[in-house]
């Protein structure tokens, strides 16, 4: 089996990094405190002219191409920076997938050279609703077609990237008869549509400059040519969709995580207690160990899965696993490094108070920790019978 990387692919790595480095690690702290959508927007308009906004799509459309490994490799690096960036990226890239997977011919020409360029700055997924978080297929977003054109009402919650986004992907149910998760439909929604209302941003914990809001829909009318795939099948649109975006949060807790342990690495060598550095105190060398041990086994599982995508295999159960792994492992590695801190660790003059916030959701969305143990449990039963 070849680790080696490609040279495309080390210099995608190396590109997220300084770019990292030089633009969203100074400016990290202050986009978790102000929020600032113009700086936010800034950075996002930078990396779309870098090509990570659509990584994983064909150039013809103007995308880098660079496959899903590339994809991966660039989210933990950009999460190494800013957290919140990193994930507008990872969603933003999600949308675009799935335009270029299912879209025909005519939305993909004209969506995702905007998306990819920048000229959209985010797009923005809109699946989850207030009664309907893990159970997607039990939504009540309706769209009824009505002549040419179909017409949506209902609401989704906890959308990223919902008040600068160009475009959205919207599930709705347009057959209320047929079997739970059968009669659902996926269309392309774009911003301004009357009737597409953007609420107010979501107080969070964490992430705080990628902004979260509610989205309703009130009468909002569509072209027929905007429903994307087949009618009456997109859940499928959005259980395969998932399965992406679960690399890429993985992705994203992996970056968290070694760049909380690189924090943690540099001050327990600095720190003295005791008349001696803390790093030459076993107690604390084995939590280092076994820390980064667990994070270089997430990023083989987020590669495994990232290979088998890009080789066109089953790559669901490897990448729950993998997201699983890598979110839940990723946070005690947040904890373990503030730890190691001290009570300085806890104050906003070091970073690692941001990135024990930050961390914190990615057990929760794009399928939280529980939804992976039971698709990976399915997974393995189903292999028994």
């Amino acid at each position: 089996m070849d680790f080696a990387l490609t040279d495309e692919q080390l210099m995608i790595q190396e590109a997220a990094r300084q770019f990292a480095e030089s633009e969203l690690k100074p400016v990290a702290a202050e986009l978790d405190k102000t929020g600032n959508r113009q700086l936010l927007l800034e950075k996002l308009k930078q990396l779309a002219e870098l090509g990570f906004m659509g990584i994983n799509i064909d150039p013809e459309y103007g995308g880098t191409g660079a496959g899903t490994v590339a994809f991966s490799l660039a989210i933990t690096e950009l999460a190494r920076g800013c957290a919140s960036t990193a994930t507008t990226t990872s969603v933003t890239n999600m949308v675009a997938e799935v335009i270029q997977a299912q879209g025909n011919e005519a939305q993909k020409s004209k969506y995702l050279p905007k998306i990819c360029s920048g000229e959209y700055a985010a797009g923005s997924f809109c699946l989850t609703e207030s009664g309907s978080g893990s159970d997607a297929a039990a939504m009540r977003t309706r769209a009824v077609r009505d002549g040419d054109h179909y017409v949506l009402n209902g609401s989704k919650l906890f959308i990223s990237s919902a008040e600068y986004a160009g475009v959205f992907v919207v599930w709705a149910v347009t057959d209320p008869e047929a079997p739970k998760g059968k009669g659902i439909s996926c269309f392309l929604v774009e911003a301004g549509t009357p009737g597409l209302v953007i609420g107010k941003a979501e107080e969070k914990m964490g992430q705080k400059a990628s902004v979260t809001n509610e989205v309703v829909f009130e009468e909002c009318r569509i072209p027929a040519a905007n429903l994307l795939g087949e009618e009456n099948r997109g859940f499928r649109i959005a259980a395969g969709e998932l399965a992406g975006g679960r690399i890429g949060i993985g992705s994203l807790a992996l970056g968290i995580g070694l760049e909380a342990l690189d924090c943690a690495r540099n001050y327990i060598q600095e720190r003295e207690q005791f008349g001696k550095k803390l790093a030459q105190f076993q107690g604390l060398q084995w939590q280092l160990a076994d820390k980064y041990t667990e994070m270089e086994a997430a990023r083989l599982l987020l590669m495994q899965a990232a290979w088998q995508k890009d080789a066109g295999m089953d790559f669901g159960p490897r990448a729950s696993m993998a997201k699983l792994y890598a979110s839940e492992k990723a946070n005690e590695a947040c904890y373990v490094a503030l730890q190691m801190h001290g009570g300085v660790g806890y104050t906003r003059e070091f970073p690692l108070e941001r990135m024990s916030r930050d961390v914190r959701i990615t057990t929760i969305y794009e399928g939280t920790s529980e939804i992976q143990r039971l698709i990976i449990a399915r997974h393995l039963l189903e292999g028994v019978r």
